[in-house]
């Protein structure tokens, strides 16, 4: 009697094409998996799920499996019927398990919330459950609205980012896309840069950003490290201050959790709205 119950609970997925097993191999997809997926069809999520350096989502993670690492033979340890994969994931990794035959879901647009709610779509289509999708990137598109109601009129503020690598975030970038909505403007892509690009110190000089944005990190003191890096060093936002520091896994997420590092962001920069 228990197997024909545990079978009959496995007959809508089976009938239906739903994957059974699903393994994340990013903290991007962890994030997607856990927004619409039943509990019972994650597998595992990422070897970084747990880490609150790189996921949102850290300390829920803690109840669900996690793959080694990111090499495939910890995935397959796992016998998933779907593999959820990026641009960004190793294109070795990848290859091998093309090569297994298990079915991979692979995303690769992010840079937009636009993005970030087609792939929601596309993942609850998949699992089975379309309508947790809806639900999310409806919960999202108020919270939008509001901060849009907030910062209605309210000049925008010049801002850079910056962090211990030497790149910065120009256009079509996660970071771009926080400075649209809140209340900011993206020097490097205000000058022409695209993706992430090597600092062009001469050129950050001539920007001189009003505030520099960078990742909170409880074991780095960003703000000592760039006093020491050129060119923040000769930057007067870093003289007098003006350096905003978000949750690292906020400010590189690629899903629709970066609403949060919207409402982080505007709140820092313009704090007089939020009273």
């Amino acid at each position: 009697m228990k197997r024909l119950l545990c079978l009959l609970a496995l007959m809508p997925a089976l009938l239906w094409g739903r994957p059974l097993r699903v393994v994340s191999h990013t903290v991007g997809t962890d994030d997607l998996l856990l927004a619409v997926a039943d509990p019972g069809q994650i597998a595992a999520l990422s070897h970084l799920s747990r880490d609150p350096k790189f996921s949102v989502h850290a300390k829920e993670n803690q109840r669900f499996p996690v793959i080694r690492d990111s090499e495939a033979e910890s995935i397959l340890r796992y016998k998933p019927d779907l593999v959820l994969v990026t641009n960004y994931s190793r294109p070795e990794v990848v290859e091998l398990l093309k090569r297994s035959g298990i079915k991979l879901m692979l995303f690769d647009r992010f840079e937009s919330l636009e993005d970030a709610y087609a792939n929601l779509r596309r993942l609850g289509q998949t699992m089975g459950h379309p309508e947790r999708a809806e639900a999310i990137i409806q919960q999202t598109r108020t919270r939008v609205a509001e901060l849009e109601r907030r910062l209605a009129g309210v000049k925008p503020r010049r801002v850079m980012s910056a962090a211990v690598y030497p790149f910065v975030a120009g256009a079509d970038t996660t970071f771009h896309d926080i400075c649209l909505h809140a209340g900011a403007i993206n020097v490097a892509a205000e000058a022409g840069l695209r993706g992430h690009q090597p600092i062009p110190t001469e050129q950050v000089l001539r920007w001189n950003p009003e505030v520099l944005v960078g990742p909170k990190d409880e074991e780095k003191d960003l703000a000592s490290i760039l006093r020491q890096t050129p060119p923040y060093k000769y930057l007067p936002a870093l003289k007098y201050g003006n350096l905003i520091l978000i949750p690292g896994a906020l400010l590189a997420s690629t899903t629709h959790t970066r609403v949060d590092a919207y409402e982080w962001m505007a709140r820092a920069l313009h704090p007089e709205r939020f009273r």
